[in-house]
């Protein structure tokens, strides 16, 4: 007899009856979006180095990854344990009915069976969720549809910190000494990544793309860093992403010559931040030059509502750096003036390889300021928004943090494709009225109830379905 606290049509056996092979195969099942997004995850779950060896094999590779996983993807640190009690006391837990697990390791064992594993093992999974996105024309608006960008996918790259310590390390720990020569000399252990997502002008989803770790390098005697983690993530994944046609954006980090012709090489274009006092040789040549200007009157507010002249200018064939090999560019700058106060309130300048008009310089500009989004609409969500990336959910001896934190990126990216794509997801996400209420809700009824799929959670999430005494 079906118990009165399970959502489902199937008796408190049906693991015994192979339900997890049904879940996970069968492509009529609702939210066919997210079931094919788990089911290629376990995939890659169960594909992780494994380094056990005799019948020391209690819990699957695959249960292990999925378990990290699920704790991220409901962004409630205690699933696990409320899962162990709902098997306990009802014989099922949404372990099994949502996420395809067949027993749920402890946090150790968890820790211990992922820590072996590296973090580019789950790159594909990342790729496969972007490119569905793009078949079902999901990212459309996403996409530059104008000008000399049309149909090109924005690609932001950035860095951050995502572990910070005095006291814990590991061999890929970096490292920054404070107070060096003194006393109080002291040094700090920090972890550091490099983001990728796809990204779009006035948007604010942002779909994260694999990301590359910063750590000690074999054979290098310096420390690792951000410019050299982006050459690498371009040669590793950028050939991967040449038929979205993309279009990099970066801060003024990136806007040397190796890192473009590494995005050149990768079959993509640039649009990159350049400042005056670290590209001496590019604005002496322009400071010789007339740049073409373009004036636009824009008028922002509703209540109190202000002119604004935006200038675009733009100048071709500029060398990036000195010397006779030096890549050509154009430099690009957008200067916003309060036509009231007769002052200026903004400047940026860019460096593209694209081709610059009257036309679609317009656009070349919104598209560099995008870059943006990877910090705005997924960093920040990721440190402030309850997926607590910053947080040390577990250090490790090698690749343990890492791999933990993509985990955490790639439910983020899973959220992102839903608010994209899935329609009970969205309609849940607008009834609740904000994420941070969604998974508050998500995290209570998973910790009582048992649902046999996720488009019965999400209608009891939109209201849809009652909750039974």
């Amino acid at each position: 007899m079906q118990h009165p606290l399970i959502f489902n049509d199937f008796s408190r056996n049906s693991a015994s009856r192979g339900f997890t092979s049904r879940l996970f195969r069968d492509s009529s099942l609702p939210m066919k979006l997210l079931g094919r997004y788990l089911a290629r995850l376990r995939k890659c779950c169960a594909n992780m180095l494994d380094l056990r060896s005799g019948k020391n094999c209690q819990y699957s590779m695959a249960d292990a990854g999925m378990a990290a996983f699920s704790v991220f993807f409901t962004k409630s640190p205690s699933f696990l344990a409320h899962q162990k009690l709902l098997a306990e006391r009802r014989g099922l837990s949404n372990c099994l009915t949502l996420f395809g697990m067949e027993k749920i390791p402890s946090d150790n064992q968890i820790r211990n069976l992922l820590d072996p594993v590296p973090p580019e093992h789950f790159d594909t999974v990342f790729i496969d969720v972007a490119r569905d996105l793009d078949n079902r024309g999901a990212l459309a608006a996403l996409r530059s549809r104008r000008g000399g960008l049309n149909r090109k996918t924005l690609i932001a790259l950035d860095g951050t910190e995502s572990f910070n310590s005095y006291k814990v390390s590991c061999p890929n720990c970096s490292t920054r000494t404070h107070n060096k020569g003194t006393d109080d000399e002291v040094v700090e252990n920090y972890h550091a990544v490099l983001g990728a997502a796809i990204v779009g002008p006035g948007q604010v989803a942002a779909v994260p793309l694999p990301v590359e770790i910063i750590r000690p390098q074999d054979g290098s005697k310096k420390q690792d860093c951000e410019r050299n983690a982006v050459k690498r993530w371009l040669q590793r994944i950028g050939p991967r992403l040449k038929d979205l046609e993309p279009v990099y954006l970066g801060d003024d980090l990136y806007a040397c010559q190796p890192v473009c012709e590494a995005i050149r090489a990768a079959g993509g274009n640039f649009i990159l931040t350049a400042r005056r006092s670290s590209h001496k040789t590019l604005y002496e040549e322009l400071d010789r030059c007339r740049p073409e200007t373009l004036d636009r009157r824009v008028t922002r507010g509703i209540r109190k509502p202000k002119k604004y002249r935006y200038r675009y200018s733009w100048q071709p064939d500029l060398r990036i750096r000195g010397g006779e090999a030096a890549m050509p560019v154009t430099w690009v700058c957008l200067e916003i003036h309060d036509m009231a106060e007769k002052k200026l309130t903004y400047r940026t300048a860019f460096v593209t390889d694209l081709p610059v008009s009257r036309t679609n310089v317009a656009d070349i500009v919104a598209c560099g300021r995008s870059r943006w989004r990877v910090e705005n609409a997924e960093f920040n969500v990721l440190k402030n928004l309850g997926y607590n990336l910053e947080r040390n959910f577990g250090h490790g001896e090698k690749n343990l943090a890492s791999v933990l934190l993509v985990l955490n990126l790639l439910a983020f990216a899973m959220h992102t494709a839903c608010d994209l794509a899935e329609k009970h997801w969205q309609k849940a996400r607008t009834v609740c009225g904000t994420r941070d209420w969604m998974f508050r809700n998500l995290q209570v009824l998973t910790a009582r109830f048992v649902f046999d799929d996720w488009k019965r959670l999400m209608q009891v999430l939109a209201g849809e379905v009652e909750i039974p005494p």
